[in-house]
């Protein structure tokens, strides 16, 4: 069926206009005076451009993904069909992407899919986690509960996952400034000290030959050394991209002397607060184990997940394999075991999540605070070794020409 744009007036002379879809244009010319439009112009509606190109299409944000399940939630709790709460929701939404996807899903709906199905179909928007809580909620008749704690759900972990990038994002930032300034030096200006010192004849200093090598050698080798750290990070990738590689490098990522915490903490987050929202949302341990490994975000800790998971399947309690992973803290796997013998577990975990959460907080505040001087000293130390090294020379020539 094709889309057409039209446009009009009702029968109180008030201008209209819309979009209807149709199999051909008589048809939806016929559909649109029936609802007592006197048409001034119908015509195809053009083809999003994007609509060939869907890989390189925009990304839906969270905070559209919040916005979405919040006023789904709204409407499904008034009474309103789900086809028309979608009608609604695409005809509001502005992203472009994420306004074909709910037009998808409607379509779906519509032709008999359930809404989990729907949802199902595009997992680049919608993760496993939404699937089946979705699914939980059509079966439990509490969609609109359900689509209310998957909101919250989003919210909370897009504030953790913002709370990782602003830990990471300043070190990088002037990590970087550093390599581009010191290379700026090397090439360029470097090269003018070694001319003056080679015309003056004088003997270098054993810092400054360094440095002078180093230049030569950043000067001459500049463009394999980008080859060099170009194929070095497609190589990394490649490797992350196998099970064996990505484990060894998440590993890795765990045991790293201060990040090494944080990344665990964030683990210990996640885990809680999904596993938490899918028990609250009435989906069996078993079923929440298996997505929550899925969506773990590390290889490690999904193995763990995993390995408790069979355990957990044989017949054994939650917190015992658990805690005999080594990844969970003995105070997460107690607090769960006191969760599963009071018949609280999912209000035990959400507890464990709030309290990771200000964890990382903590964390993060300090990793900045512990950073932002050595960075600076790393700074000082770089540039300070290079002027030192190039100065050197020039007092030495001042002391000859004051004798």
């Amino acid at each position: 069926m094709a889309i057409y744009l039209w446009a009009g007036k009702d029968r109180s002379g008030k201008k209209q206009k819309g979009e209807i879809e149709a199999d051909n244009l008589p048809l939806a010319r016929q559909m649109v005076v029936k609802k007592g439009v006197v048409i001034r112009t119908i015509k195809l509606k053009p083809k999003d451009l994007m609509a060939y190109f869907p890989a390189i299409g925009g990304k839906v944000k969270d905070k559209d993904k919040v916005i979405f399940v919040r006023q789904f939630s709204t409407m499904i709790d008034a009474g309103l069909p789900l086809v028309q709460c979608l009608d609604i929701l695409q005809d509001q939404q502005e992203n472009a992407t994420f306004k074909r996807v709910i037009k998808q899903i409607k379509k779906s709906v519509e032709e008999g899919s359930t809404l989990s199905d729907a949802i199902k179909a595009h997992p680049k928007v919608f993760d496993n986690l939404f699937h089946n809580l979705v699914a939980a909620g059509e079966i439990g008749g509490i969609l609109d509960v359900i689509l209310n704690r998957l909101a919250a759900y989003i919210e909370k972990m897009a504030s953790l996952k913002k709370k990782v990038k602003s830990a990471l994002t300043y070190p990088a930032i002037v990590v970087s400034i550093a390599v581009i300034v010191v290379t700026v030096i090397l090439i360029f200006v470097i090269p003018v000290f070694t001319k003056l010192f080679t015309d003056a004849g004088v003997k270098l200093p054993t810092m400054t030959l360094l440095v002078m090598n180093a230049s030569d050698f950043t000067k001459h080798y500049i463009h394999w050394m980008i080859l060099g750290i170009i194929l070095l990070v497609i190589g990394i990738r490649r490797i992350r991209r196998t099970p064996k590689g990505r484990y060894v490098f998440d590993q890795m990522a765990l045991r790293a002397p201060v990040f090494g915490i944080l990344l665990k903490k964030i683990a210990v987050a996640r885990f809680t607060r999904t596993l938490g929202t899918m028990l609250s949302s009435g989906v069996p341990i078993l079923d929440g184990l298996e997505v929550v490994a899925a969506t773990a975000g590390n290889s490690v800790v999904e193995k763990a997940i995993r390995d408790a998971r069979t355990s957990i399947s044989e017949g054994r309690p939650v917190a015992e394999p658990l805690a005999e992973t080594h990844v969970f803290p003995p105070m997460v796997t107690q607090m769960i075991a006191v969760g599963e013998a009071t018949g609280a577990l999912d209000n035990m975990l959400g507890k464990i999540a709030d309290f990771y959460d200000e964890e990382v907080d903590t964390a993060v505040g300090s990793l900045t605070s512990m950073l932002e001087p050595l960075l600076i000293l790393f700074l000082g130390v770089t540039i300070g070794f290079l002027l030192v090294a190039m100065y050197l020379p020039i007092f030495q020539l001042a002391d000859v020409v004051a004798r």
